[in-house]
């Protein structure tokens, strides 16, 4: 007898002991979940997610909402022509400033400066060449386009838009009247107007820069046929196109 009394004990403090544990970790306090209109679940009276019964009509919450243009924004970047912001501006401010700048205002800013840096370079071949600077200067294009003319197009980086012709980088063989203008609005020929895919806008840009009428003035020649490059190759960087890209959105190139 005395031995059941000791294991009946026994067995009552082991169930004190769980009811104590359990009042401590649990307050038996029921979790109530209260349902709102932006908590991405169909709950309450609704009768679509975080739509429909008290909260607003299903069919005004899926039309799309139109931009959001409060606030203050900044502009950051600016790049209608790849490398010609890099390539031109003497440094890091003015790089900054013309990237910030409005279309309307980047002529008038920066032709100056871009005219003065396309000159520095010609200046720095010179001197490589052991050439007198002054007989090496920044001859007009192959679009026939003077430093100033050129540096002008250049600074206001925007991609004019040949509304009847077909968008190209540059492509000589549009000259339809042969006066020697390849600019929008002549109405007959196109050039930096914009790009394709197959364009190799780096090289067509140095060519502009530094190949003179003929787009070669640069390019590497061996002037005294001894095998050597006696000039500089300034009119490609030495990458082709190797990726065939599609003509149609969105420009992807085949796997290689």
């Amino acid at each position: 007898m005395k031995y059941k009394n000791i294991k009946y004990t026994f067995l009552a403090l082991l169930a004190v002991a769980a009811l104590a544990s359990c009042s401590d970790d649990d307050d038996n306090t029921p979790i109530v979940i209260t349902p709102t209109c932006d908590d991405g679940i169909m709950n309450g009276d609704e009768t679509g997610i975080d739509c429909g019964g008290t909260c607003m009509p299903c069919e005004v919450a899926m039309e799309p909402m139109a931009p959001d243009f409060t606030g203050t924004y900044a502009q950051v970047d600016f790049m209608g022509r790849p490398g010609i912001n890099t390539v031109l501006s003497a440094d890091g401010d003015i790089k900054d400033a013309h990237n910030m700048s409005i279309p309307s205002e980047m002529a008038a800013n920066f032709q100056a400066n871009f005219e003065a840096r396309l000159e520095a370079y010609h200046d720095v071949y010179a001197n490589i060449l052991g050439a007198d600077p002054a007989a090496v200067n920044y001859e007009n294009n192959i679009l026939g386009l003077d430093a100033p003319t050129l540096t002008g197009y250049l600074a206001a980086d925007v991609l004019e838009v040949a509304p009847n012709l077909p968008t190209t980088y540059f492509n000589p063989g549009t000259d339809a009247d042969d006066d020697g203008r390849i600019l929008v609005p002549d109405g007959d020929e196109v050039a930096l107007t914009g790009r394709t895919p197959q364009d190799d806008v780096i090289d067509v840009s140095l060519i502009l820069l530094f190949g003179g009428m003929e787009g070669d003035r640069f390019s590497g020649q061996d002037t005294d046929g001894d095998g050597v490059a006696d000039l500089p190759r300034l009119t490609s960087d030495g990458v082709g196109l190797t990726a065939t890209v599609g003509t149609t959105f969105p420009y992807l190139g085949a796997p290689e």
